[in-house]
């Protein structure tokens, strides 16, 4: 007799009602808008912009069963126009017998072309059906602006680690399978790093762990343990997994050493692995503010460049603006300087709460506010030689305190002379 096939563990702990559903509280939790608006019946066309593994299809089939929904759905990878027209003609005819209008849901959104996002348009407007987008690309850019006009936009964040270990204590505890065998974890470490924020891939790790051991063994996860079973199953985390997060942690630590061919190298490994090309760009967006910042301002300007001509030109030609930025970024030299001030700023907004502005830097756009004080001894910097008059534009209880400290570099040495010859209260 041949046993049943055993549903893959995500599948088997897909929440069926928002309850279940974990992470996302911003948008799910008690009294957020979402869940508002599910609760109230009234859902209106939105995309879902996130991560992968977050829980964007999910939450689409919670809304559907929760609100009674008829369930369409569509991924933009495999359909096209003509099966947008044949979904139109039947949330049409079924609407002759069912009074709330169909869901229609489609994954990977952003990979429609204009004329198939198009074709959405007239249905979603006249309410044949709801539409329910999900897409990992930033909307603003991969979807046309009549659509996007036509949808709110819900921003989904990666699973943090509180998520994750209630998804792990979850599995554990409740599954059919996992629940029977012995297992233990001791360490999580290597778990959450290889899953990388994507609840699919976390729950598909601990089936794999699971899977290489009998049903009566004793199973301790730990680091070396996760580690040794993925590097045998390697090939299920080409891409997304150790590849993903190992090797752009390579490419961008040798950008941040001034190593030009260890950063080519490992630009080829990701480009060779079929690495999303978009994702390496926006790396290198990251990596000129954050590591070479205001010691090469015009780092950012390429980068930028790099992202919006991979953007429009593609692979395979894409591998060569994305080597020239690489190229220039590691052999330009480097500051963290923007990076460590925003730290520090935040940092202290956190620590000291919101000090009130001071009366000299408020807007005074009424009467009242005129007789209160507001931008009474603001001094306009424009009247003064050198368009510079020394005043105070920090709250009194962090006055003189220091975020920006300009880094060691002939760039920022030239901002640090014109700083100290400013500001003498800040001891630059």
């Amino acid at each position: 007799m041949l046993n049943r096939i055993r549903i893959p563990l995500p599948e088997r702990m897909r929440p069926k009602n928002l309850d279940e559903y974990i992470g996302q509280e911003h948008l799910v939790g008690k009294g957020a808008p979402l869940r508002d608006m599910i609760e109230s019946g009234n859902v209106s066309s939105f995309i879902l912009w996130g991560p992968p593994g977050v829980g964007k299809t999910t939450l689409a089939k919670i809304i559907a069963n929760q609100l009674t929904r008829q369930f369409f759905t569509l991924s933009a990878i495999s359909s096209g126009v003509k099966d947008i027209r044949e979904v139109i003609e039947k949330a049409k005819s079924n609407s002759l017998f069912n009074q709330a209008a169909p869901i229609l849901f489609i994954d990977e959104i952003h990979r429609f072309n204009k004329g198939q996002q198009d074709a959405l348009l007239g249905a979603v407007e006249d309410g044949t059906f709801t539409l329910i987008g999900a897409t990992t690309e930033n909307p603003s850019f991969e979807l046309n602006t009549p659509l996007l006009s036509r949808c709110q936009v819900y921003v989904l964040k990666e699973m943090s680690v509180k998520d994750m270990d209630k998804l792990v204590e979850r599995a554990l505890k409740e599954d059919e399978f996992l629940s029977k065998q012995h297992i233990k974890v001791t360490e999580k470490e290597a778990l959450y790093r290889f899953s990388g924020g994507d609840a699919r891939k976390l729950l598909n790790i601990l089936e794999i762990i699971s899977n290489s051991f009998s049903p009566t063994s004793e199973i301790t996860i730990n680091n070396e343990l996760i580690t040794s079973k993925l590097q045998e199953n390697i090939a299920i985390y080409d891409k997304k997994g150790e590849q993903h997060y190992d090797v752009i942690s390579a490419f961008i630590k040798s950008i941040r050493g001034s190593d030009p061919n260890g950063a080519i190298y490992w630009l080829a490994r990701m480009i060779e692995g079929g690495e999303d090309p978009l994702f390496i760009a926006r790396r290198l967006v990251i990596s000129a503010s954050e590591d070479i910042g205001l010691a090469n301002p015009n780092a950012m300007l390429l980068a930028q460049a790099c992202l919006q001509s991979v953007h429009q030109i593609g692979m395979p030609e894409g591998r060569i603006p994305l080597a020239e930025c690489t190229i220039y970024l590691a052999t330009s030299p480097k500051s963290n300087s923007a990076y460590m001030a925003i730290n520090e700023a935040i940092e202290t907004v956190k620590k000291q709460g919101a000090l009130p502005v001071p009366l000299h830097l408020r807007n005074a756009p009424t009467k009242l506010m005129k007789e209160l004080g507001y931008a009474v001894d603001y001094k306009y910097a424009h009247n003064y030689a050198g368009n510079f008059v020394d005043q105070e534009f920090l709250p009194k209880e962090i006055s003189g305190k220091v975020f920006y400290n300009p880094a060691n570099n002939p760039k920022e040495a030239e901002l640090r002379r014109s700083l100290a010859t400013k500001w003498k209260k800040y001891n630059y």
